[in-house]
């Protein structure tokens, strides 16, 4: 490998994921008070996660899989994966205390202003990490594609990019709505975006030595199980929350549609 076409992958790779900041500067354009942009967002965000989690991960996670264990076997693994994810955000829930949780439902006007702001920031929060989680394999993808063919890791990181703008709507609009700071909502949006120019670090110093596909299946299998659960468990009932329910299903299936062309453009 030669130093150029490291720093480009790098280069390929940092641009795609930092435009999750494309995103959630999308998301801040709009009013704060403006609660049926909330209730769309929220129903696109579920149905962007929902979509790339069925669609996407779980099929990379067992063709992952499949190239180290028998193929017959491979579905096992990528179920319990994904069971095993969604257990793990569930317990991680169950254990907040029942005073600040929010996901335990309320009737809305018993739901004062803190409360509300409060949900919205935890489920902002949470979705940036299974967005950050999920965009560390995108990292190694682009980079080590970068790395045996530039033109392959242009085309990669542009349609990868591409669908790392509604993410970075996903992560921003809880988080904005609850604090009314463009600034929180940007760096968390930006934060999740990071972790795939650090995945190319890893890639760099650690993968090409010691890469093991069985394991990124299986971590991708629980990312999907982690992104489903917090798309049930808090995006949709919120965006129903907020709005009438018919916009909340309008924005999940406009997330579904655009998480399904970025795939396609990726592919």
């Amino acid at each position: 490998m030669d130093k150029n076409s490291i720093l480009h992958a790098f280069i390929l790779t940092t641009l795609a994921g930092l435009s999750t900041g494309i995103g959630s500067a999308i998301s801040v354009l709009a009013h704060r008070t403006n609660k049926k942009f909330l209730s769309i967002a929220l129903g696109f965000s579920a149905g962007v996660m929902i979509y790339i989690s069925f669609v996407e991960i779980l099929a990379e996670a067992r063709n992952s899989i499949a190239e180290i264990v028998d193929a017959s076997h491979a579905g096992w693994y990528v179920v319990a994966a994904f069971f095993g994810g969604i257990v793990l955000i569930g317990l991680i829930d169950k254990f907040v205390p029942e005073v600040e949780n929010p996901h335990e439902m309320r009737m809305v006007e018993d739901m004062g202003a803190h409360s509300q702001e409060h949900r919205l920031m935890h489920m902002g929060v949470l979705s940036a990490i299974a967005i950050g989680i999920h965009n560390f394999p995108e990292g190694i993808v682009t980079f080590m594609s970068s790395i045996k063919d530039t033109s392959l890791g242009l085309a990669i990181a542009i349609a990868i990019a591409i669908h790392n703008i509604p993410e970075g709507i996903a992560v921003a609009v809880p988080i904005y709505f609850a604090t009314g700071s463009r600034k929180k909502a940007f760096i968390y949006s930006f934060l999740s975006g990071i972790s795939e120019p650090i995945g190319a670090l890893l890639a760099f110093g650690i993968l090409l030595v010691f890469f093991n596909k069985l394991l990124i299946g299986v971590f991708m299998g629980m990312v999907a199980g982690i992104m489903v659960f917090i798309s049930l468990d808090e995006l949709l009932p919120a965006a129903r929350e907020y709005g009438e329910p018919h916009r909340a299903i309008y924005g999940l299936v406009f997330g579904m549609l655009v998480m399904a062309v970025s795939l396609l453009l990726l592919h």
